[in-house]
């Protein structure tokens, strides 16, 4: 393998921070303006632009939908120069349109890259999602197990009592009878109303977060980001995609999903070593949201890498035009 195919991820990084800083900045003028889609649209064409002066062969995994649902950033698009390593690409440009628009916590700018055939292709359908941070022996929660099961085990593991485990959910409908099991172990519960890959990744810095687990259901493609992110802050992750109807098993079957009822643990989410950026919109819990001053913007990024755990987090002050 020549040098110009090696994915060599210590020198991507830098550049992957690049791309998750222009998006953030891309939005910046739209926090708080009520206008999600404009939002994401800003990211999106900011980090398009970023993304195509890397010298990467890069192919979009996990994006902002299917070819005829995205114009840009869409599932099988090619970025990059061509002249570099082939690449998976997992992203959203702006995770939290809504947290965005009304100016809510956790807004983030999410990528992920890895060499080629590292990620799951995960379709546009739910995922069934569990985690926890670092330091637990392997299966000590399982989706197999009750709400009720997985926060008693993690307490034993933990050597804590259940009222002492925070655990974060998705605040939707389809979650009631879920928190309603929770409520009965006396944990406490964390309702996040959008940004599920900053809920999964809350649980690998608990010391920081409060958060000891994540549960609940919501998109697939976000569980792979997710996944990256956890394998670069260490963490156990487990996924399980939730199908509704024929139209969403097509879906799996065009992305060469055959076995419906797998659970995937984190690394076979995402199977080799990987980099991942998040540059804080929105103030939030794993990094500072976008601060104005005048004649300046800065942004805060956690930069990570699987393959030697480092964490980096990053400040970046530029001019504002």
């Amino acid at each position: 393998m020549t040098k110009q195919s090696e994915f060599l991820d210590r020198m991507l990084s830098l550049g992957l921070a690049r791309v998750s800083e222009a998006a953030a900045l891309a939005s910046a003028k739209l926090i708080g303006h009520g206008d999600e889609k404009a939002a994401d649209q800003a990211a999106v064409d900011a980090m398009r632009t970023q993304l195509n002066m890397l010298d990467i062969n890069g192919v979009i995994v996990i994006g902002e939908g299917e070819r005829d649902e995205a114009p840009m950033l869409f599932i099988g698009e090619e970025v990059g120069t061509g002249n570099g390593p082939g690449v998976d690409i997992a992203l959203d440009p702006l995770e939290g349109t809504t947290l965005t628009a009304k100016d809510m916590p956790n807004a983030l700018t999410v990528i992920a890259m890895g060499p080629r055939g590292s990620m799951l292709h995960a379709p546009d359908v739910y995922m069934d999602k569990l985690a926890i941070g670092p330091g637990y022996p392997t299966d000590v929660v399982t989706l197999d197990m009750s709400p009720a099961e997985r926060i008693a085990a993690l307490a034993k593991a933990k050597g804590c009592e259940m009222t002492d485990i925070t655990v974060c959910v998705l605040e939707r409908p389809r979650h009631e009878d879920m928190i309603d099991e929770l409520r009965t172990t006396g944990a406490a519960i964390r309702l996040i109303t959008d940004g599920d890959v900053a809920g999964v990744m809350h649980c690998a810095e608990p010391e920081i977060t409060g958060i000891d687990i994540y549960m609940g259901s919501g998109g697939a493609p976000e569980g792979v980001l997710a996944a990256a992110a956890l394998k670069c802050m260490g963490g156990q992750m487990y996924g399980r995609l939730l199908f509704r109807n024929d139209d969403e098993r097509g879906r799996a079957a065009k992305a060469g999903i055959t076995d419906l009822d797998r659970i995937y643990s984190r690394d076979e989410l995402v199977t080799k070593d990987v980099i991942f950026a998040a540059t804080g919109v929105t103030d939030g819990s794993i990094v500072h949201g976008i601060k104005r001053e005048p004649g300046y913007l800065t942004t805060e990024t956690i930069l990570m890498r699987s393959k030697t755990g480092s964490v980096r987090r990053m400040s970046y002050r530029t001019k504002t035009k």
